[in-house]
């Protein structure tokens, strides 16, 4: 993470991993997700909180940009809600 711009890679892989994503207020940024695994309902993630919603191919780094002027915590999900995580904003 650089002071100008927060760059978070996330692997989906039957679950979220980190889960939970940390960003600083502010600061402009982008949550990269890359599914490695294809068990499971993880082909598309969303956030209705953080207004979302990217489809996962299989090994394809997807990136979302993530407003962060509101600080908080907003959760993302699985195209079933079935698997979570979480941005926190502070």
């Amino acid at each position: 993470m650089s002071e100008n711009v927060q760059r978070i890679e996330v692997e989906v892989a039957g679950g979220y991993a980190p889960a939970v994503v940390n960003l600083k207020q502010g600061v402009p940024a982008s949550i990269t997700f890359t599914r490695t695994s294809d068990q499971g309902c993880l082909d598309v993630v969303h956030s209705k909180d953080l207004h979302f919603e990217t489809e996962l191919p299989l090994n394809l780094p997807q990136t979302v940009a993530i407003d962060t002027q509101r600080a908080g915590e907003y959760e993302f999900s699985c195209g079933m809600d079935m698997m979570h995580g979480k941005v926190v904003i502070a």
